[in-house]
């Protein structure tokens, strides 16, 4: 069950990939296609740090924790290989195929490729990529397992309450 992380994973990478080459090659930076009036637009630019620009410039650090996060997903996908839990190992996949995907870009350009822009009125959300998109999903689903998890295991606790204790012996006398 572990292959299929890594099979999302690749997806997620690839697709990612694919979009962020189109908009290399297609559109030049700081230009914009308006695909849903002002809403959605598809706006080329760069960014050098991470989610809303934090951590702006600091590369060096996002080239040494990638590995790190990449190898601990690659480990908890490894100790959770029996679980069979397919909609846990979608998220992984999804949050490794992410990070991997903003990480090529990171070696690659020196900065990350976005162009996903949505506005809301006069908001007007961070621009963002494909890999942000798989990482934001995949986080999300493996909260909701953890919470449906806890759940589970709470049901599990209360149906097996008394269980394990014995039985009292009723006697009667004849």
């Amino acid at each position: 069950m572990k292959g299929y992380s890594y099979l999302v994973a690749i997806a997620a990478i690839l697709v990612d990939q694919l979009a962020k080459l189109i908009i290399i090659n297609r559109l030049e930076l700081y230009e914009q296609i308006k695909v849903i009036g002002n809403f959605f637009i598809i706006t080329s630019i760069r960014n050098t740090g991470a989610a809303f620009s934090i951590l702006e410039g600091q590369q060096l650090f996002f080239l040494i924790i990638t590995p790190l996060v990449v190898a601990g997903i690659a480990w908890y996908i490894h100790q959770q290989r029996k679980s069979g839990n397919t909609w846990l190992f979608t998220a992984l996949g999804l949050v490794l195929g992410g990070a991997i995907g903003n990480f090529i870009d990171r070696l690659l350009y020196g900065h990350v490729v976005d162009f996903l822009s949505f506005n809301f009125g006069s908001y007007s959300f961070a621009v963002f990529n494909l890999a942000d998109t798989s990482l934001t999903i995949g986080v999300i689903m493996i909260i909701v397992d953890t919470l449906l998890e806890d759940r589970r295991a709470r049901k599990a606790a209360r149906n097996n309450e008394g269980k394990d204790q014995p039985k009292e012996i009723l006697h009667t006398e004849d």
